[in-house]
């Protein structure tokens, strides 16, 4: 398109997102027509996408960081014929595909679900990753990002990431209009104080008047043609431009116009024109994701008590953290499509298993842990099967990524290692005590818990094949191996490790403490005491099934969890007891107090979750204990 007609069809944007904001009497149309004539520019010049195939694998990939702005993006959809007028004026109406933040639940053309602002850089930074070093094609990434998120910590985490990619496959367009929702930005129209930012990460920058078409073309155009550094285009806007009784003016953020019949007067009225945007390139399968026999790593049953744990004699145990990394390589080996990313504690995690094996799809993302899961999300978007590791702990930084994640139906895998007051020593800034009950309460999450090396290895396996968002929880120390290799463990289902006609109560244990759990059976069975034992792997989803079968033959439930008393596993328990069935009996071991520093069978102690604690609890239930 020439000058005359891009700026006509900025107008129609404007227009359009006027519109659909009084059809739905809500909406942020005064976001929408600040970046109107960057929107049009992109979709008429620069963008190449096919909107019938939004799978190609040349596809541009756009992403709108200003959620909010959906109308401005909805309006560009009708521009390229990709939904009709009718649709259009159907923002934010029950039913609809046009919901007041974008999510590609609804629309295919959407790549990722934005309206928390500072996600849309991140995510485009992992969807360039898996453009550039991934896939080797060459389809280019565009986020439009508004002023106010710069504020946001995880816009700079993208930021260094990128320019220490060398992202050059990826655009920033910040709309610099200079109004947030409720007043100014902090740097209002000073693209300078932005340029300095981005440059000081190494990025290319270009400064623009936002409402001048052919300055912004050739922005574009520059952006295409620098070499080795992702690009940000800077560029100044007026929030509401084009209609006198709202641009730039305060007050206005999410607001329709006050008088929408007269605003589109003044922008010159309806129009209908059509944008034939550009096709992708042709293109050729440029990678190939072999598929191989899997080889999982196996471990043989053996007695904790005996072998040299210096020599690694499987019958000291195994931690699952290794058995983790180790069942990720094999799976590496096995699924071309599987990578690996870590928060630079992969001798921890043991990602480093992976890094080792396979360099070419193993991804570092350093302290940053929201990058860490944006670019999990971006590289599922482009159809990867992403597993990101860091500390359990330190997943709570992502938490605000791992929820819009699941609103995007992304699906992830990410695991949790160092959970527990049984790390021990290193104190409760370590210490994963927060995670099951974040992770239980994701929409769609899988929460796996394993004890030992094959159950892990298993788990791990599994969560490739499973929808959403999937947590693995792993842990630090040496952990007995009770399993066989050959034995399976559904999602979803649990294993009774202790069980006889005469039980008098039930232990629910998961990871650690089912270890803890197991020692207290044995030492109550000497006393005659039996009791069943349940090793509840599958935190989300429970098995109902077992747990109503053990409360019904059993009596009572004692969970124990190396977890806060809050959403873990006994919240987990109870959830298999929601459907109007009588509430058996349970009492709850978990985490009640602040850990210090100590060894992890004193921390264990300490917290009440031991072996000790589980059997006089148990003995306390049954009515066994003796008072001397």
């Amino acid at each position: 398109m020439d000058t005359a007609e891009l700026t006509e069809l900025g107008q129609q944007l404007r227009v359009d997102g006027v519109r659909a904001s009084a059809a739905a009497g809500s909406g942020h149309p005064t976001s929408s027509m600040s970046a109107a004539d960057l929107m049009a520019v992109l979709l008429a010049n620069h963008l190449r996408y096919d909107f019938d195939r939004p799978a190609h694998p040349a596809n541009d990939r756009f992403v709108l960081s200003k959620g909010h702005a959906s109308p401005l993006l909805y309006a560009a959809y009708k521009a390229a014929g990709a939904i009709d007028d009718d649709e259009l004026l159907s923002f934010r109406q029950l039913g609809s595909r046009l919901e007041g933040h974008p999510t590609p639940r609804r629309l295919p053309w959407v790549e990722t679900a934005t309206g928390s602002l500072g996600q849309g850089l991140p995510v485009g930074v992992g969807i360039a990753l898996a453009g550039k070093r991934l896939g080797h094609s060459e389809y280019r990434v565009w986020v439009l990002c508004g002023d106010s998120e710069m504020a946001e910590g995880s816009v700079w985490e993208a930021a260094e990431h990128a320019g220490h990619e060398h992202l050059d496959n990826l655009t920033v367009i910040v709309d610099v209009n200079r109004l947030g929702q409720r007043g100014p930005t902090r740097h209002g129209h000073d693209l300078d104080a932005y340029a300095r930012r981005f440059q000081a990460f190494d990025w290319h920058t270009v400064e623009v008047d936002g409402h001048d078409v052919d300055a912004v073309d050739r922005a574009y155009g520059e952006a295409l043609s620098t070499r080795g550094q992702p690009t940000a285009i800077l560029a100044r806007t007026l929030k509401g431009k084009g209609v006198e009784a709202v641009q730039d003016r305060e007050g206005l953020h999410g607001k329709p116009l006050p008088d929408a019949d007269e605003a589109i007067a003044e922008l010159g009225g309806i129009r209908d024109l059509r944008v034939r945007v550009h096709e992708p390139p042709a293109t050729r399968m440029l990678h190939s994701v072999p598929t191989g026999r899997l080889d999982l790593p196996r471990w043989e049953k053996g007695d904790p008590e005996k072998g040299d744990p210096e020599k690694g004699d499987p019958e000291k145990g195994v931690a699952t953290r290794d058995a983790f990394g180790q069942a990720l390589a094999a799976l590496g080996t096995a699924r071309g499509d599987v990578v690996a990313l870590d928060g630079e504690v992969g001798d921890s995690t043991r990602t480093e298993f992976f890094a080792k094996e396979h360099p070419d799809r193993f991804f570092e993302c350093y302290i940053a842990e929201q990058q860490l899961v944006a670019s999990a999300v971006g590289m599922a978007t482009r159809g990867w099967v992403p597993y990101a590791s860091t500390f359990a702990a330190f997943l709570t930084r992502a938490h605000d990524f791992v929820r819009m994640a699941s609103i995007s139906g992304a699906g992830i895998n990410l695991v949790g290692s160092h959970a527990g007051v049984a790390i021990g020593q290193d104190g409760p800034s370590q210490m994963g005590l927060e995670d099951l009950a974040m992770f239980r309460a994701v929409h769609g999450s899988t929460v796996l818990y394993p004890c030992d090396a094959n159950q892990t290895a298993r788990l791990v396996a599994a969560m490739a094949g499973l929808d959403g968002i999937r947590y693995l929880r792993t842990s630090r120390g040496e952990s007995p191996v009770i399993y066989g290799p050959d034995e399976e463990f559904p999602v979803g289902g649990s294993k009774v490790l202790r069980s006889s006609g005469g039980d008098r109560l039930t232990v629910v244990a998961a990871g650690v403490t089912v270890h803890e759990a197991l020692k207290a059976a044995d030492a109550l069975a000497a006393d005659g005491v039996p009791v069943r034992v349940i090793d509840l792997y599958s935190v989300k989803p429970v098995d109902r099934a077992t747990l109503r079968r053990a409360a019904e033959e059993t009596g009572c439930l004692l969970t124990v969890e190396d977890h806060h008393e809050e959403g873990g596993l006994g919240d987990a328990v109870l959830d298999a007891f929601t459907d109007g069935r009588p509430v058996p009996r349970l009492v709850r071991l978990a985490v009640r107090m602040m850990p210090g520093s100590a060894t992890p069978g004193e921390q264990l102690r300490a917290a009440g979750i031991d072996a000790d604690a589980i059997a006089a609890s148990a003995r306390l239930l049954v009515e066994t204990a003796v008072v001397r």
